[in-house]
């Protein structure tokens, strides 16, 4: 399975993403366990909000950051996200 780009995405409702204060960043908690993220990694989760496809994440984040090159970067995390279900797509 991999990202339709014209596909919204969205964060998996059996998931949740928060910030861990004790840990010092996000982190993504599920009923097996948690996972900690870095911080590019967080980034891109915040966008999977059911309005934004792969797309549109690429381009807010490199306006974020002023800076280009990320797709495919941003692209192969958000099929590993996919593929562990921490996303899905709308």
């Amino acid at each position: 399975m991999t990202i339709n780009p014209e596909q919204t995405l969205q964060f998996s409702p059996l998931h949740r993403l928060q910030w861990e204060e004790a840990q010092q960043k996000y982190v993504i908690l599920y009923p097996e366990g948690m996972v900690e993220l870095n911080q590019s990694s967080a980034e891109i989760l915040k966008l999977c909000d059911g309005a934004h496809n792969s797309a549109q994440i690429v381009a807010e984040l490199e306006a974020k950051f002023e800076t280009s090159g990320l797709s495919n970067d941003i692209h192969n995390f958000l099929n590993i996200a996919l593929q562990n279900g921490w996303i899905k797509q709308g």
